[in-house]
């Protein structure tokens, strides 16, 4: 995939999404555009799991140090009791 960074593909799939919305592409072009499309978003998706995977709290201890603990999300939670 052409555009490697995270930035980048977001904002040609916002150029994706603004051409198709237009309505201005032959059907053709809309069909390579949208297609495109999923590829990016596909490829955002993948980037975002990845980061939420690398983001970690620091909590305060009463002892004043701080513990290093993986950041829960409420999917998480939800995840976990499904």
């Amino acid at each position: 995939m052409n555009a490697t960074k995270f930035e980048d593909a977001m904002s040609r799939l916002e150029e994706i999404v603004q051409s198709l919305e237009s309505g201005e592409l032959s059907l053709e072009d809309s069909i390579k555009a949208f297609e495109e499309g999923i590829k990016l978003a596909k490829f955002c998706s993948q980037k975002l799991e990845e980061a939420e995977k690398k983001v970690t709290m620091l909590i305060k201890q009463s002892n004043g140090k701080y513990l290093e603990v993986p950041f829960k999300t409420d999917q998480d939670e939800d995840d976990i009791s499904d």
